[in-house]
């Protein structure tokens, strides 16, 4: 479908002009061409195509308008054309003419006529707005034209880098008010794509990449620093845990606790490294719990928990923050969670900056569920699962040994053995599993598979899957892949779990044959880019989500490698023959270090074709099917060009004489066909490549300032919804194809849902898209590309990527790497490879680690290359994408049939010949290569195999050669309207000129001429072209920009002649250059620029001598002034005259300002110079001066300022919530205590201590904002007092360069990211000054205003530079995070403070071993401005022997704070009182600070009003009008009116800017010897007082609170229901001798044991006994303070602060063995459940469910008695109630115990009396008889008595029996 409009005449048009029009359709534009000089008629009879994908809706419009051309102004509109499409849409056809409408729409004489079709073709395939496509299936006439406005106008810019700059009339031309009158809605306006800079017509050529360096690879430094706060609900039962931390390698310990399971450790451990990114983010990080750990045992292990370092530094910020960690035991993974611990990580990279939240005052997070450490998405609940790795099969792995060792082998042995034993090694969250090895096999079968036991979801996001060699010396890999698991899963509801395969992955590493010592080994560990093809392995994936509570499961977590089948050949996928086919059209830019040699070009796929592998470079022929036609069965491959010696370009390059015989290579390889993952992934990559094009051009836009980005970004949201709808049409095509693994099917699906989305998602947001939400919605575009590129990625390999290598004298020099998707083809056009049949731009690089640094930025080598990879049955058109005119030159065959046979060269008969004219103008910001901090820059154009130089400009980083480089006779092969189009690129490398040895690299970029064919007219809008700015980089940074043009003028058959001539003289003083012509330098201004000059600080020596005499020379465009000198640089560094001025002429684009250079020479003896250093302005506009603005005065009508609501805020808050009303009158009577001095206090102490400075800062601080409600009161009173600022106060304040700006003076050459020089090792001083430009003549209106000096120009009311004496008061309040110094991990830090000669050491008063100190300290220190006005405040660590080591300083310039219009000289409060902790510390009072204000800045007022009012320059401001004394009596003052203007002094109009408030500002600490990573940050603030004004007060106490001290007193009354443990010897009787353990304090220093209550048999237990603890207590952070030594060593005491927290447990005694641990209480003594009143009530609730029973703290009760539970865990790890207590606690301060004494245990004084225990409570050996009595008689009487009985029965008997024959005998004889 198309919609064709044929644009003839305008006619009645006024005036005499240049005329041009412009149709638009669906926010597409075209222009015709400029019809010049026509009067009343324009015949323009032109002809526009549309092709169109939706059919025309009969409300859209058609828009034409008509223009006056200009070539300097924006064109301005005739008049506007607008129709309805409707009749066109029925019809078909349409012929109109209709009168214009002007910008008012009202209708004008002129009129236009048009012819407008509309063709509608069914079948046809909608095609995208992409300019990739050529030959769209279904368009017949093939007149297919481009959704790309600028390309009928021809008007392309070249440039072949990123976002092309556009000028200023084009883009306006472009977006012309499109729809500003009639009725369009302007917000609804889309622009495709406006630059044709990438757009390439004929397509014949792709882009090239311009950075060059791998990035990967390289080391940095890294910092991990990780916080273990505390531990909670850790197994098991009364241990003694110590966390261990480990990272790789390194393992650090905290210290031990004894017996708990919650620790509290609080310790800060840095690791540091210096790897290469991925080796650090693959790096496990592990944190353990052991128990019992010491000297002699290792401890067991209680559960650990482990993530990659990857997965911190993904997070925001790079951290996690206060997170509770959940510990898993890997050895059981039935048993669950095993404890928690809260821990703070952070990675740093240098140069990342980490906002750590503010320290101030942790409160217990309690909810550990809600704050578990888990990446966003991961579920709380993770689940054990089990990971298979399963290993199938690998081919094509290279030798990995010398040919001699095979000999050897093959002697002893008698055959030939693959000289390679392969096994593989898996290795993931930090467990590795081993394959077997199988001896000598270059294609290995194993059929394993390693099972990993792990987390799901893990937090390792990639498995390392390597090929290595197994050798009896040591195992070397072969290859290694990565498996990243995000790409191979989808979290989703509808995602699935992780699943690959199988599939066959590549490796690439070191060049395929073996030496001894690989120089590129690193590249087979998977670091860096591999060079070449090491093999392919055959693997797949599974997850198994494991069901722990099965009995049969394994529950060790150890890795498992088992057996598994065989899977068939066919299983990867139907093999087919690839043919890749490759042409050289061009090798230039060939390194001469190598061009003395013959050079040859080798290409390969895979392990195919490689001249070393000599065994194997007889093809296999694999299975090829034998139905095809056989035409090419004996098709030999050839893989490399014939060598060929290279000729000189010019001194530093050669290049290939490929004229016009191009020599080609030709691969047949056989693959797994798997084209549609590729497929997939190009339709993504193409959509994100456009989108990228698209964003760049819309920052380019916004960056400019340009009229319209939002129509630019709508344009980029419509191309993106059309490409996501057009992706899920293509993809769905070949579902059921052969070898798709479950990993294609899912991955399809979710990439389709998420296209959808996509698609939608867009289309919503360009509805949303105006001009005031560019910038949001931007970001969030850029999230869609970060998405598609995420999902263009595919993790299952198929074709192995190509390598092109350059070889000279038969060793390889250097390569390129091409990813075989990019040049893959595919019948639908979307699914082409980028780079597929298009002539590329291909740098060779060298190889691994001799890339890196400078050797990488110089190019080996530049390829114009042509390839084509594709199926061998698609490969007819293989050739079709070359430039025409060709003739295909074939090997010479043995069989004379076969006509399909490649072709081995190409020899092109058609030559076009050009002239190419590079208008260098300028270049800006480039890099500093030599040691004056200075470059000397020229520049190198190449073209084709041409080069030139520009001249050498010495000692400037912005060079202005305004210079026409002109190559005559350039020759190009192929059509010449493919050249027009589509011109090959021109490559500019600057370079910095060296007196001795060769010119040093600056940088590169790349440009596309426009170019003109002889036929074409050289006018508008094409011709002359426009300068534009190209990114100048060095490896992968930015090293500048250039400003230039390029035009290719084709020579036709009149010669030279008839170009357009080149105009301008050649210049006297310059010899034979020529300056770039008139119609493309840009138009000139006359400017002024004025510059005041300030002062000069801290120049640093130069050439060992001082600088003594100084002058800056300001330079601009070659005109400049010099400021006056200074005399004595030591006495004073300020200049005596202020204000210097010159007059330039500039360019009136802004953007096209030439960078203002500042110089500072030091003036020696003799009339010598030297170089200090120098500053190069880059951009002027913000020095550009713009007259205010009259109709600014009058917006600012009288309006109630904000303080009263907050007033009225604070009232209602009050009102609401009675409890704090107490507190508030609490503090008016201490105001009025003073009165009333005979009232006792009343329970008063806690405010004294509350109130202070630090009870202010803490209200500040947002985190305290939680504090209990005990402060609200305060919190609201205080809230309205402070800033805290986490950052520096330069940060919020613009450096305070509001009339006063800071150059830095660079010397030295500027280093390289790899050499870790930054910048700030090159400063060598500073300039104080400003300048400010603006066009002559200047408006009279400025100059005629009162009291203008005009010596001072446009810089009024600047203050004096005269030395000036101030008072300065540094404050630091405390430090956080700091970097350890010690071996311990701790450091023992001190402040020191310098200004100037002046140093403060703080170095008696160090604190320590701790790494948050609170210093709270005030220096006093007397500067003299300019001399001394750098303060640093450093942070040192005592060491006890040797030197004080530096932790980290930061440094503060005084003077632009000093005299900046923010007054940051002493803040101002927030509110106004004349005592207390809260006095106003200015000397001057606000009313004289308002006064003065008002003074310097002309302002009308104050005038202070009745009812509170008072009124500045007519805005009018409220508030209150009565302050109270000391004593309490209410005075009247003015003081709070002026306070609340100067809070609200932003408002004033034309003077107003921010006034600093009171305030403490964050700053990081840095040390030179790491430079770019933060060593910890410090809280502090400066007040500075000039001297000639009255004195301040004495300083403010912020000294650190001192803990308060108290005593808690605990009564064990009784226990009840205690778990019985013994059994008794005699009877088996359970019982327990009970007795009840407690302490306070962390380490069970001060444990306390009630005595024993013995034999309980209930139970019970009796006690009646005292525990005193006494502690020192911070109230405002709610921690006790304890001092103690940290070992026998230890020189001094640490302080600790721990919660407080009171633990009791209850033990069975033991005689023999150790006592039984039964169970534990932990109370928070700040927050606790209130006792039950009775045993009975009492129940493991109160400790389960604490958080919702009603909590009490001891220090507003008390006093508190009742019964509290005991708790342990049984074998399940479940909660189990083991008694009760019934204890008491009494608080009292150390005052109070001090008056009434008692006694520990039941001691006097104040006894506690014995309690009343069973007689059974005692112990048998101590009254045997009563424990008779109680345990046998009780229990056993019975028996004992029926026992006795039978007794006496069985004595009766025996005495019978014994008698009984003696009676018998007698009886019988008679006796």
């Amino acid at each position: 479908m198309a919609l064709l409009v044929h644009l003839k005449t305008v006619r009645d048009l006024r005036g005499k002009g240049d005329r041009i029009a412009k149709v638009t359709f669906r926010g597409l534009s075209f222009y015709t061409r400029v019809l010049e000089n026509c009067e009343d008629e324009a015949r323009f009879d032109e002809m526009f195509r549309w092709p169109i994908a939706s059919r025309v809706d009969e409300n859209e419009m058609l828009e034409l308008q008509v223009f006056n051309y200009s070539k300097i102004f924006t064109n301005r509109v005739i008049g506007t054309f607008r129709m309805v499409l409707q009749k066109v849409a029925e019809e078909g056809q349409l012929e109109v003419t209709d009168t214009l409408i002007d910008d008012n729409n009202t209708a004008i004489r002129t009129s236009v006529t048009v012819d407008i079709k509309y063709t509608t073709m069914d079948g046809t395939v909608g095609v995208w707005s992409d300019g990739e496509f050529l030959d769209v299936p279904g368009d017949p006439e093939g007149t297919f034209q481009f959704e790309t406005d600028s390309l009928l106008s021809g008007h392309s810019h070249g440039s072949g880098s990123g976002p092309a700059t556009l000028d200023m009339e084009d883009l306006d031309r472009k977006a012309l008010r499109l729809g500003g009158a009639g009725g369009l809605d302007p917000d609804c306006i889309s622009l495709a794509s406006v630059t044709a800079v990438t757009t390439n017509v004929s397509n014949k050529r792709s882009k090239p990449d311009i950075k060059m360096e791998p990035s990967s690879g390289r080391p940095v430094d890294y910092q991990i620093s990780i916080t273990v706060v505390e531990a909670r609900q850790l197994v098991g039962l009364n241990m003694d845990p110590v966390v261990c931390v480990e990272i790789g390698e390194d393992k650090k310990y905290t210290s031990m606790k004894e017996s708990t399971n919650c620790p509290y450790y609080n310790e800060y451990f840095v690791f540091e490294f210096h790897v290469p990114p991925d080796v650090m983010f693959d790096k496990i990080l592990k944190l353990s719990v052991i128990h019992s750990k010491n000297l002699l045992r290792s401890g067991t292990l209680v559960g650990t928990f482990k993530l990659d370092v990857g997965t911190v530094y993904s997070q925001p910020e790079h951290q996690f923050y206060h997170k509770w960690a959940m510990l898993s035991d890997p050895d059981d993974i039935t048993a669950g969670c095993k404890g928690y611990i809260k821990c703070d990580i952070a990675v740093v990279g240098k140069g990342d900056n980490i906002k750590t939240p503010h320290k101030a005052n942790e409160t217990d997070e309690d909810d550990i569920e809600g704050n578990l450490l888990l990446p966003e998405g991961v579920p709380l609940e993770r689940q054990w699962a089990r990971f298979y790795v399963k290993i199938y099969r690998a081919e094509g792995l290279p030798k990995m040994n010398t040919s001699i060792m095979a000999n050897v082998k093959k002697a002893f042995i008698g055959e030939n053995r693959d000289l390679v034993d392969p096994y593989v090694q898996v290795v993931f969250a930090g467990q590795r599993g081993k394959t077997s090895v199988q001896k000598s096999s270059y294609e290995p079968i194993w059929n394993e598979q390693v099972v990993f036991t792990e987390m799901f979801p893990p937090l390792c996001k990639r498995i390392k899957v390597q090929i290595r060699d197994s050798d009896k010396v040591n195992d070397v890999a072969i290859g290694t892949h990565f498996i990243d698991l995000r790409k191979i899963a989808n979290d989703g509801d509808k995602g699935f779990l992780p699943t690959m395969g199988p599939a066959w992955v590549n490796m690439y590493g070191s060049t395929r044959h073996y030496t001894l010592i690989d120089e590129h080994q690193d590249l087979n560990e998977g670091l860096g880019e591999g060079v070449s093809f090491r093999a392919r392995l055959l693997i797949s994936v599974a997850v198994e989500i494991l069901d722990t509570t099965s009995t049969e499961i394994v529950s060790s977590t150890e890795v498992q490698v088992e057996p598994v089948s065989n899977i068939s050949e066919s299983a990867t996928g139907k093999i087919e023959e690839f043919f890749l086919f490759g042409s050289f059209l061009e090798a230039t830019m060939i390194d001469r270090k190598i061009g003395d040699k013959p050079i040859s070009f080798e290409v390969t796929i895979g392990k195919l074709n490689y001249h070393y592998d000599e065994e194997e470079s007889e093809l296999i022929q694999q299975n090829s099917s034998e139905d095809e036609a056989d035409d090419d069965g004996d098709l030999v491959s050839v893989s490399s060009t014939p060598p060929m010696k290279p000729v000189i370009t010019d001194r530093n390059y050669f290049h290939l004489p490929y004229f016009e015989k191009k020599p080609c290579i030709y691969i047949k390889s056989w693959w797994q066909d798997q084209r549609r993952r590729l497929y997939n992934s190009n339709i993504m990559d193409k959509i994100a490549d456009k989108m990228e094009e698209g964003l760049n051009d819309v920052q380019e836009v916004i960056k400019t300032e340009k009229a319209y980005p939002e129509r630019r970004l709508r344009g980029v949201l419509e191309e993106l919804s059309t490409g996501c709808n057009r992706f899920v049409t293509l993809a769905n095509k070949d579902q059921n194809q052969a070898g798709r693994t479950k990993l294609d099917k899912e991955r399809l699906k979710s990439c389709m849902r998420e296209m959808e989305s996509m698609g939608q998602q867009a289309k919503l947001i360009r509805s949303q898209v105006k001009r005031n939400t560019v910038r949001d919605k931007l970001k969030m575009v850029q999230n869609f590309l970060h998405r598609l590129r995420f999902l263009a990625d595919e993790p299952q390999h198929s074709i192995p990527d190509v390598f092109v290598w350059m070889m000279s004298n038969n060793k390889r020099i250097a390569y390129a790497r091409i990813p075989s998707k990019d040049i893959l083809y595919s019948i639908v056009d979307e699914e082409t490879g980028k780079d597929c049949g298009k002539v590329k731009a291909v740098f060779l690089r060298l190889p691994g680690k001799k890339g890196f640094g400078p050797a990488g930025w110089t190019v080996q080598a530049k390829m114009e290359m042509y390839l084509w990879l594709g199926l061998n049955k698609q490969r007819k058109d293989f050739l079709s994408g070359l430039p025409n005119g060709f003739e295909e030159n074939k090997a010479p065959r043995r069989s004379p049939c076969l006509q399909s046979v490649p072709p081995v060269s190409l020899v092109y008969n058609m030559k076009q010949v050009f002239q190419l004219r590079a208008h260098m103008y300028q270049a800006r910001s480039l890099f500093a290569a030599d040691s004056s901090g200075l470059s000397d820059p020229f520049a190198r154009v190449f073209f084709s195999t041409h080069s030139q130089v520009t001249e050498v400009l010495s000692e400037t980083l912005c060079p202005t050669w305004d210079q026409l480089l002109v190559f005559d006779d350039v020759e190009l092969f192929g059509e010449a309207g493919e050249l027009r189009d589509d011109p090959p690129i021109i490559v500019v490398e600057v370079y910095d000129q060296d007196t001795v040895g060769k010119a040093e690299f600056i940088g590169r970029t790349f440009a596309k001429p426009i170019t003109k064919m002889c036929d074409e007219h050289y006018g508008p809008p094409r011709f002359p072209p426009q300068l534009e700015y190209y990114q100048i980089y060095r490896g992968n940074s930015t090293a500048g920009d250039l400003l230039a043009a390029f035009e290719l003028l084709q020579i036709g058959q009149g010669g030279r002649a008839e170009l357009p001539p080149i105009d301008g003289p050649t210049d006297s003083e310059r010899g034979p250059i020529l300056p770039v012509p008139m119609g493309i330098r840009p138009i000139l201004s006359r400017y002024r620029i004025e510059v005041l000059f300030w002062g000069l600080r801290d120049l640093k020596r130069v050439n060992l001598a001082q600088v003594d005499r100084p002058r800056v020379d300001i330079e601009c465009a070659g005109r400049g002034v010099q400021s006056a000198l200074i005399q004595n640089y030591k006495k004073n560094p300020n200049f005596s005259t202020l204000v210097k001025w010159f007059e330039v002429d500039l360019p009136e684009n802004e953007l096209l300002h030439p960078p203002l250079n500042v110089r500072v020479v030091d003036c020696r003896a003799f009339g010598r110079y030297t170089l200090v250093g120098s500053h190069a302005v880059t951009s002027l506009r913000r020095f550009i001066y713009s007259p205010p603005d009259k109709t600014h005065n009058n917006w600012a009508s009288a309006g109630r300022p904000t303080h009263t609501m907050q007033d009225a805020f604070l009232l209602l808050f009050i009102s609401i919530t009675r409890d704090y009303i107490f507190v508030l009158e609490k503090e008016e009577k201490k105001k009025k205590k003073k009165k009333k001095k005979g009232e006792v206090e009343e329970d008063d102490e806690t405010d004294e201590s509350m109130l202070d400075w630090w009870s202010k800062y803490f209200a500040s601080i947002e985190t305290l904002m939680e504090v209990r409600d005990r402060f609200c009161s305060i919190l609201f009173y205080s809230i309205l007092f402070y800033s805290v600022y986490n950052k520096e106060l330069e940060a919020e304040y613009d450096n305070f360069e509001d009339w006063l700006h800071t150059f830095n003076l660079y010397r030295g050459k500027a280093g390289d990211d790899d050499e870790a020089a930054l910048d700030d090792d090159r400063i060598v001083g500073r300039f104080k000054g400003s300048m400010c430009m603006y066009k002559l003549p200047l408006s009279e209106e400025i100059t005629r205003e009162v009291g203008f000096d005009p010596n001072m120009g446009m810089f009024q009311s600047i203050p004096h530079n005269d030395p000036i004496n101030v008072l300065v008061r540094i404050f630091v309040v405390r430090a956080t995070d700091l970097h350890p110094a010690d071996v311990n991990g701790k450091a023992d830090p001190y402040v020191v403070i310098k200004l100037g000669k002046s140093e403060l050491k703080d170095k008696e008063n160090y604190i320590s071993k701790q790494l948050n100190p609170v210093f709270g300290k005030a220096f006093d220190m007397e500067a003299t401005f300019p001399m001394e006005s750098m303060l640093t405040v450093s942070v040192y660590d005592w060491d006890l022997v040797g030197t004080d080591d530096l932790i980290g300083e930061t440094k503060i310039d005084l003077e632009n704070r000093f005299y900046s219009k923010h007054r940051a000289t002493c803040g101002i409060a927030n509110s106004y009182s004349v005592h207390g902790y809260n006095v106003w510390r200015d000397p001057m009072k606000p009313s004289q600070i308002l006064a003065k204000l008002c003074k310097e800045g002309k302002l009308d007022g104050p005038h202070y009003g009745p009812g509170g009012r008072v009124k500045v320059a007519n805005r009018v401001f409220m508030g209150a009008t009565e302050i109270e004394d000391e004593n309490g009596l209410k005075k009247q003052t003015d003081e709070h009116l002026a306070l609340t203007v100067l809070k609200h002094w932003e408002e004033i109009p034309r003077v107003g800017c921010k006034l600093i408030p009171e305030h403490v500002e964050t700053r990081p600490l840095l040390n030179p010897d790491h430079p770019g990573i933060e060593q910890g940050r410090i809280e502090m603030w400066v007040d500075m007082f000039p001297m000639d004004m009255p004195a301040p007060g004495p300083a403010i106490d912020i000294s650190p609170r001192k803990p308060k001290k108290y005593e808690l007193r605990v009564i064990i009354w009784n226990t009840d229901e205690v778990i019985l443990e013994d059994d008794d010897y005699f009877t088996g009787e359970k019982s327990s001798d009970i007795f009840v353990r407690g302490w306070l304090k962390g380490q069970q220093e001060d444990k306390q044991d009630t005595d024993v209550h013995y034999h309980s048999l209930t139970g019970e237990g009796n006690f009646n006994w005292r525990f005193v603890f006494p502690f020192d207590y911070l109230m405002a952070e709610e921690k006790i303070v304890i001092s103690k030594k940290e070992s026998m060593f230890s020189w001094d005491e640490t302080e600790y602060k721990i919660p407080a927290r009171l633990t009791l447990q209850v033990w069975d005694a033991d005689h023999f063995s150790a006592d039984d641990f039964l169970g534990a209480i932990e109370l928070d003594l700040n927050r606790f459940p209130r006792g039950a009143k009775t045993a009975k009530q009492c129940s493991i609730n109160m400790v389960q469910n604490q958080a919702e029973l009603p909590c009490i703290s001891i220090f507003k009760q008390k006093r508190v008695k009742g019964w509290w539970p005991f708790v342990a865990r049984d074998e399940n790890d479940e909660m189990e109630l083991t008694g009760k207590v019934e204890a008491e606690l009494h608080l009292m301060s150390a005052e109070e115990a001090e008056k009434s004494p008692v006694g520990l245990g039941r001691n006097e004084p104040d006894p506690l009396e014995k309690p009343n225990r069973p007689d059974t409570s005692l112990m048998w050996f101590v009254n045997p008889l009563k424990s008779i009595r109680y345990f046998i008689w009780h229990n056993y009487r019975w028996l004992i008595l029926k026992a006795l009985g039978l007794l006496l029965l069985l004595l009766l008997l025996g005495l019978f029996l014994y008698s009984f024959p003696g009676y018998l005998v007698k009886k019988m004889l008679g006796a």
